[in-house]
């Protein structure tokens, strides 16, 4: 399974010095902004990258998010002030199982609220992926320590239906 994250934290004067470097070595024009919309990232980076695992994103660096902690991260970066972009293969917590391990060995990715439907623009009841928020907490579960880490996981999803606008329960009235 191939997502895409994207972390984000506040950031500071050596975040940005970092990026006027990595734009330099990139041979990117001042100003430049690596910042596509839900949809681009799953139509014009990730389905490509599922497609031909050598497809190369100039902006896209490819990380093993359970094997590094979050600050960590914007090291490994292509580009990013405050958001770093990363493909990677998701790591089962058991091999056998379905569910994720989404642990590091100074804490863990919690899952927060609901995952969001991402919608072909064109027909919006044709779903192309998902987009999942996670937060870091430092320590292990229950007891860890929230950070102001967050984690934004796209996986595709094509040829499902959108469930945006159906109902969500059966009632019986009597």
């Amino acid at each position: 399974h191939s997502c895409i994250q994207r972390s984000h934290r506040a950031s500071t004067m050596a975040d940005h010095l970092q990026v006027q470097q990595q734009q330099q070595q990139l041979e990117l024009p001042p100003g430049y902004r690596f910042h596509p919309t839900d949809e681009e990232i799953i139509t014009s980076y990730l389905a490509p990258k599922i497609l031909n695992p050598a497809f190369d994103a100039t902006a896209i660096g490819e990380v093993d998010v359970n094997k590094n902690e979050p600050w960590e991260l914007p090291k490994k970066a292509k580009m990013g002030e405050n958001e770093w972009y990363f493909y990677c293969q998701k790591d089962r917590k058991y091999p056998t199982g379905i569910r994720t391990n989404q642990a590091t060995k100074a804490g863990y990715w919690k899952t927060t609220g609901k995952d969001k439907e991402i919608v072909n623009p064109h027909c919006t009841s044709m779903l192309i992926g998902m987009k999942k928020t996670l937060v870091f907490y430092k320590g292990r579960a229950p007891s860890g320590e929230k950070t102001n880490w967050v984690m934004h996981e796209y996986r595709l999803e094509i040829g499902k239906q959108s469930t945006t606008g159906l109902p969500t329960a059966i009632t019986n009235a009597a």
